[in-house]
C-alpha cells in the first residue's frame, strides 16, 4: 500500500512511499481510506510546530472516510463494506476527558491517516452519513466534532459569535444555525463573509475594517452581547471578552494568533464568563452529531480536492489560507 511518511520535519520531507498492507489483531478493524481531510494541526505536526518531540517516522493526518475491509476476532461494532469514519481520539467513547486518553490521537502521536488502509479499534468507529459522499465524511471528525462540542447547550434563538470562515467556523455557523441560533460571522475578507451568509450568518463583520469589532457585536446584539463565541484565534482575547455577554462562554479552540496574550481577568471575573478548552470530542458526541446532520440533510463546505498522491501540494494550499471550507484528498 501507499503510504506519505515523515521522517524529518518540514513539508519537503512527506515522502510517498510503499508499505506491507496492515492486518487487523483482536477488536482491530482494516480500512481501506477513501477519502483523507486536512486540518491546520496536520499542517503544524508536519513542519515540527505542533510538537517537536514527535517520534518519527510519523503517518501523519487524523481525518478520513473508509471502508471496511476485514475484521479482527471478536469485532461486532462494524461490518466489512461498511463505510465509517474513524474518531480523532481514539478510545475516548463519552464522558469527561482524561489525561492518557487525550494522547491517543490520529496523526501524531498515532500513525495517522494518510495511508490507503490503516488498522484501528473498532470502538473507535463511527457510520458515515449515508447522504454524504466520502469527501465531505472525511471532513467530520476534527473540525466538526470539536465544533459540535463547542456548541453544547447552544439552543434556539441564542446568539453565537464565530471566527473566520475556516473547516471548525464553518461547521459552527452551520450547526448553530441547525439549532435554531442566530450566528454572527467574522473575517478579513469580504467575499468570504459573503459566502458566510449564503450558508445562513445573520450578520458579518470585516475585523481588519472593524478593528472594535466587539463593540461592534454589541451594537449588534442590542448591547446584550453574544452568548457563545467560537474562539479559534487566541493571543489578545480583548475583542472576543468585550462582545460576550455576561454570563455567556468563550469556547476555546484555536491559538492562531499565539498561545499567550493579554487576557482582562476582571472582566472574566466581573461578568461571570466562562472560559472552556475544547479539544475536539468523544464519540458518543459524534454519533449525536451524525444524527443531527443526517436529519437536517446538513453538507459540509468542501473548498477543494486533491488526488492522494498530491498531499504536499495540499498541504501547501492549505497553509496559503485561501481556502473556504475544508481541504481533501481523494483516493
Amino acid at each position: 500500500m501507499k503510504v506519505h511518511a515523515l521522517r524529518a520535519f518540514g513539508l519537503e520531507n512527506l515522502r510517498l512511499q510503499d508499505r506491507p498492507d496492515p492486518t487487523p489483531g483482536p477488536g482491530q478493524v482494516l480500512l481501506r481510506v477513501k477519502a483523507v481531510s486536512l486540518n491546520y494541526r496536520d499542517l503544524l505536526m508536519v513542519q515540527g510546530l505542533y510538537n517537536p518531540r514527535q517520534k518519527l517516522p510519523l503517518v501523519p493526518c487524523s481525518d478520513a472516510c473508509a471502508v471496511v475491509e476485514a475484521l479482527g476476532e471478536g469485532v461486532t461494532r462494524v461490518a466489512i463494506g461498511d463505510r465509517v469514519i474513524p474518531s480523532f481520539i481514539q478510545d475516548w467513547i463519552a464522558g469527561e476527558p482524561a489525561k492518557e486518553l487525550l494522547w491517543n490521537t490520529l496523526g501524531g502521536p498515532l500513525d495517522g491517516t494518510l495511508a490507503e488502509r490503516m488498522v484501528v479499534a473498532d470502538h473507535c468507529l463511527v457510520q458515515a452519513p449515508e447522504h454524504l459522499s466520502d469527501a465531505e465524511a472525511a471532513t467530520l471528525p476534527c473540525a466538526g466534532v470539536t465544533a459540535w462540542s463547542a456548541l453544547e447547550g447552544v439552543t434556539a434563538g441564542d446568539t453565537v459569535l464565530v471566527q473566520g470562515t475556516g473547516g471548525v467556523s464553518l461547521f459552527a455557523l452551520q450547526l448553530a444555525v441547525l439549532r435554531g441560533a442566530r450566528v454572527i460571522c467574522t473575517s478579513s475578507s469580504d467575499a468570504k463573509l459573503a459566502l458566510a451568509r449564503n450558508l445562513g450568518a445573520a450578520a458579518t463583520l470585516n475585523y481588519v475594517s472593524t478593528p472594535s469589532w466587539g463593540k461592534a457585536v454589541k451594537a449588534l446584539t442590542h448591547g446584550r452581547g453574544v452568548d457563545r463565541i467560537i474562539e479559534v484565534v487566541g493571543g489578545d482575547l480583548a475583542q472576543s471578552l468585550r462582545a460576550v455577554r455576561a454570563g455567556g462562554t468563550l469556547a476555546l479552540i484555536g491559538i492562531l494568533g499565539g498561545a499567550s496574550g493579554q487576557v482582562n481577568l476582571t472582566r472574566i471575573l466581573m461578568q461571570a464568563i466562562t472560559v472552556k478548552g475544547i479539544i475536539v470530542g468523544h464519540r458518543m458526541g459524534f454519533e449525536a452529531m451524525n444524527r443531527a446532520i443526517t436529519q437536517h440533510q446538513l453538507r459540509p463546505v468542501v473548498d477543494k480536492t486533491f488526488d492522494f498522491d498530491d498531499a504536499r501540494i495540499a498541504l501547501d494550499y492549505l497553509s496559503q489560507g485561501k481556502h473556504f471550507g475544508k481541504v481533501v484528498l481523494v483516493l
